[in-house]
C-alpha cells in the first residue's frame, strides 16, 4: 500500500528526529511528503527539507494564527517562491485561512492575510491548503469572491452541511488521526460522507497522533494508520483507499 502525507510539519526546527520519522515513512509505503509552511520561517525550513530529501515537496504559507505578520510576511513568500522557482519543490500556498477557535490574529487581518495568499496562489498557478476552523461563514465569501480555486480543506472535522458545500466548490478534503480517536458519532458520519474521489490523508505531524498511538509525537508513517481507519469505517479494501487518495493527491498536488 502505497501513500501520501499531504500534510505534515516535521521540517521545523522543533521537531525531534526529522530524519528518523523520514526513513520510517520511505520505508513504510509513504512515497511522498509534503512539509507544509506556517509562517515565513518555517516556510523557508520547508522549501530547504524538500531539496534536501527526495520524494518530499512544500508549500509556502501564513498560518491565520501568524496573520499578524502582515503583508510583509506574503511578500517573503513571495521572495521563497522565487528563489525556488527553478528547483521546483514548492507546489502549494498554505496553510492559510480563518481560526477563529483562537484569537491570535485579528479576524480582520485574518481575512487580508487570506485575500493575500489566494491572490498570491493564483499568481503562481498553485493550489491552497486551507485551515479553517469555526470560520465558514466568513470562508465561504471570500473562497466565493475568486473563481477558479483549488485546493484542501485540511483538518476537515466540521458539519455535513459545509462538508456538501466544499464539494460543491470542487475542493478536496484532508482527513487525519482525529478521524481514529473521536468520540462524535456525528464526526464520524461525516468523514464517511467524504466522497472517495475527494479524500487526501494527512498526519499534521506532530499533532494529533492517530490511534492506537495517542501520547506519542505524530510522524508521517502513522499516515498509513488513518487510511485503514477509513477504509474499514467505509468498509473497502485499503488497497482501494489508498489508490483513490493517490490519485487525488496526485490530481491536486502534482
Amino acid at each position: 500500500m502505497q501513500l501520501t502525507d499531504t500534510h505534515c510539519h516535521i521540517h521545523e526546527e522543533s521537531y525531534t528526529d526529522a530524519e528518523k520519522a523520514y526513513a520510517r515513512a520511505m520505508a513504510s509505503g509513504v512515497k511522498r511528503l509534503i512539509c507544509v509552511g506556517t509562517d515565513e520561517k518555517t516556510s523557508a525550513e520547508a522549501a530547504l527539507f524538500a531539496t534536501s530529501h527526495e520524494n518530499v515537496w512544500a508549500t509556502a504559507g501564513l498560518h491565520p494564527h501568524d496573520a499578524v505578520h502582515g503583508a510583509e510576511a506574503v511578500n517573503d513568500l513571495r521572495v521563497l517562491l522565487e528563489e525556488y522557482k527553478a528547483k521546483k519543490p514548492i507546489i502549494a500556498i498554505g496553510e492559510c485561512g480563518l481560526d477563529y477557535f483562537y484569537t491570535h490574529s485579528p479576524r480582520d487581518k485574518q481575512m487580508a492575510m487570506l485575500h493575500a495568499q489566494i491572490e498570491l496562489a493564483q499568481e503562481y498557478d498553485l493550489p491552497l491548503i486551507f485551515h479553517v476552523r469555526e470560520a465558514f461563514d466568513d470562508f465561504w465569501p471570500i473562497f466565493d469572491s475568486y473563481k477558479n480555486l483549488r485546493g484542501v480543506l485540511h483538518s476537515f472535522t466540521d458539519s455535513e452541511a459545509n462538508l456538501r458545500m466544499a464539494l460543491e466548490r470542487g475542493l478536496f478534503i484532508g482527513v487525519n488521526g482525529i478521524s481514529t480517536f473521536t468520540k462524535s458519532e456525528t464526526q464520524r458520519a461525516m468523514f464517511k460522507q467524504i466522497p472517495l474521489d475527494r479524500l487526501v490523508l494527512e498526519t499534521d505531524s506532530p499533532f494529533l497522533t492517530p490511534a492506537p498511538h495517542r501520547g506519542k509525537v505524530n510522524e508521517p508513517a502513522f499516515v498509513k494508520l488513518v487510511a485503514e481507519f477509513m477504509a474499514d469505517l467505509r468498509t473497502i479494501p485499503p488497497l482501494e483507499l489508498s489508490a483513490a487518495t493517490e490519485q487525488n493527491a496526485t490530481q491536486l498536488f502534482f
